[in-house]
């Protein structure tokens, strides 16, 4: 080889070298290409929606609700109760394909005793009731978030069951599972199925309605939930021999079990 072609192979491999050495390595990584192109958040899985749904009742005492729900759920119906903002508990329950559905099953129920009255509750979440018309379910995400939040602080003071979902108390999940409910979306029952049916989203970006999910039993297993508020807050069932509250995330025991969010909006 000439000295001429030496000197530009030289050149050539040298070249080759700086260019290789321009390119980050493991410390440095390259960020994904749909991020680095701006890619969009993942969309959140939907949960399933309630079609017709069956209002009755009107207690003045949650305890009279809860011994209701008792009956319906022995007919093999999904009961859950809220405070309708008149001082008085309604429930619902059921979930049908179609208005007659629900109103068949409802002359039915009539006709054994098991209620008095009942009126048939739209996917959208009206229904007329004793003292009046009920407010509507907002259908925009703001308003349903809203509505999430309203409907858990309705449940603020009932006791923790363990398996509970009657209105005489809930466990967390089951009282995640009731706040949904009452709003038109059917969450699954156990907190480890919620934490697996929603999608991920990073604390910062956690907004009112959203889940959080905590490892109390240890191994880092979900094992309990609460529905977030917003500035730090959540509403849950702690524990057995306590009621339904609101508790901050930056309390030493939640910052340090939390596992993760879940949003489903």
């Amino acid at each position: 080889m000439s000295s001429f072609e030496l000197t530009r192979h030289r050149k050539w491999v040298l070249t080759l070298v700086v260019g290789l050495l321009l390119i980050p390595g493991c410390s440095r990584p390259l960020r994904p290409l749909p991020e680095r192109l701006g890619s969009k958040a993942p969309v959140p899985k939907a949960l399933p929606r309630l079609g017709f749904t069956l209002q009755a009742g009107a207690f003045a005492k949650v305890e009279n609700a809860a011994r209701f729900s008792e009956a319906l759920q022995a007919q093999g119906l999904e009961a859950a109760y809220y405070a309708s903002g008149d001082g008085l508990y309604r429930v619902r329950f059921g979930d049908f394909a179609t208005k007659e559905k629900a109103r068949a099953r409802g002359e039915t129920l009539k006709a054994s005793g098991i209620i008095e009255a009942f009126w048939v509750v739209s996917p959208d979440g009206s229904a007329p009731a004793a003292s009046g018309p009920i407010r509507l379910r907002p259908a925009d995400e703001r308003g349903l978030r809203a509505s999430l939040v309203e409907s858990a602080r309705g449940y603020l003071g009932v006791p923790y069951l363990f398996g509970g979902t009657s209105d005489r108390g809930f466990d967390c999940s089951g009282l995640t599972g009731a706040v949904y409910r009452l709003n038109g979306l059917r969450l699954p029952r156990s907190s480890q199925a919620q934490f697996e049916a929603g999608s991920s989203v990073e604390l910062k970006e956690v907004r009112a309605g959203d889940l959080l999910f905590f490892a109390t039993g240890g191994a880092g297993r979900v094992s309990h939930v609460g529905l977030y508020l917003g500035e730090g807050a959540f509403i849950h069932a702690p524990r057995p021999g306590q009621n339904i509250r609101r508790d901050d995330l930056s309390d030493r025991y939640y910052r340090n079990t939390f596992v993760g969010a879940r949003t489903y909006l």
